[in-house]
């Protein structure tokens, strides 16, 4: 089991606040939005892990600091060995199903635009979304990845196959009271009312049983982790193979 003390200030991407069981996780870079490195994508696995483990953390609020919840990129370097790609993909794994570990209910509060994993937040039981937030997939199709992390499953089962195909493969951006009426999230709401919101429906939870509250999460997850348990390590090995590949072309464009 893992104790708050223990994990709260251990990571550096990850903000952690506590209040009556109630855990506000802030992602943020050097206390501004996001930005998606080698850092966070190594830390996110692992604060899940231990919030998961945590019997009392009772309810998790997921947000964003800053203007945006996740828009920038920040990789210092691209894979290109297997032993490199393996570790993305070992990471990408356990970010999700880590993530669908966690057994309270987790409300999202998107605070901006999340263009880059947006996943991350669509995953929670709850979404709020600001007036500013947008979402979109920004980090693989328009920039010549394969989207095999996962998004080939959250996006199809969120928006329908056929919409969920078109949005992966041109990038298209869907705003905020778009995705309202689309069912990506429940409410939309002013910024300075969104993490207001999000506490106050947090509360409520709380107030419930600890199984009640356990054992509802895993119903709500259960059909989403059978698809993830299917396709996603499938859907990693894919989009290396092809990561492997461009770089060749590049290579031999060069030369």
């Amino acid at each position: 089991m893992s104790r708050f003390e223990e994990y709260r200030d251990r990571f550096g991407d990850v903000r952690m606040a506590r209040e009556d069981g109630i855990l506000q996780v802030t992602l943020h870079t050097g206390g501004g939005s996001l930005k998606w490195s080698e850092r966070a994508h190594r830390e996110l696995p692992e604060a899940f892990r231990q919030i998961a483990t945590d019997p009392d953390n009772r309810v998790v609020i997921l947000t964003g600091s800053g203007p945006d919840f996740l828009t920038e990129m920040a990789f210092e370097k691209r894979n290109t060995t297997p032993q490199g790609w393996d570790r993305v993909a070992h990471e990408g794994r356990h970010m999700l199903f880590d993530l669908l570990d966690i057994e309270v209910p987790i409300i999202a509060a998107v605070n901006g635009p999340a263009t880059e994993h947006a996943e991350l937040a669509l995953l929670s039981d709850i979404v709020l979304a600001s007036e500013t937030a947008v979402f979109a997939d920004h980090q693989h199709v328009v920039a010549g990845v394969v989207p095999g992390d996962g998004v080939h499953i959250v996006w199809p089962w969120l928006l329908g196959m056929n919409r969920a195909r078109h949005f992966l493969l041109t990038g298209r951006t869907i705003g905020a009271r778009e995705a309202l009426e689309l069912g990506l999230v429940a409410e939309v709401l002013p910024p300075d009312r969104l993490l207001d919101r999000a506490w106050e429906l947090a509360r409520e939870l709380a107030a419930n049983t600890t199984l009640m509250l356990r054992y509802t999460r895993a119903c709500l997850t259960m059909l989403i982790r059978r698809e993830l348990q299917f396709g996603l390590a499938h859907g990693l090995a894919l989009e290396s193979l092809a990561a492997v590949d461009a770089r060749s072309f590049s290579q031999d464009a060069r030369d």
